[in-house]
């Protein structure tokens, strides 16, 4: 199993309806890419404010190698980015094993 683990930063002109369009593609994913099994939508609530503008998370789970593979080049993919990087100021991305 594999967890890619996106930190986001919006740029100050993304607006709601951007961000909510981009939160229905992704948890979308696993009903339309094969080898991704669960997609979570986070925003961020901590109290210690050291978030660094990172607002927003997105939390995969792909259920090997071979699913991730899948999800990288695949049309749904690249149709989530088309939406995602208008809004984007910066991303930390972030893959383990699990």
């Amino acid at each position: 199993m594999i967890r890619h683990v996106l930190l986001i930063k919006f740029k100050p002109t993304a607006d709601d309806s951007g961000i909510d369009q981009l939160k229905t593609l992704f948890l979308s994913i696993p009903e339309r890419v094969e080898g991704v099994t669960s997609v979570e939508w986070g925003l961020n609530d901590s109290p210690e404010g050291k978030n660094q503008g990172y607002s927003h998370c997105v939390f995969m789970t792909f259920a090997n190698e071979q699913g991730r593979q899948n999800y990288l080049p695949h049309p749904e993919h690249e149709a989530l980015k088309a939406v995602f990087r208008p809004l984007l100021e910066d991303v930390i991305v972030f893959d383990y094993q699990a």
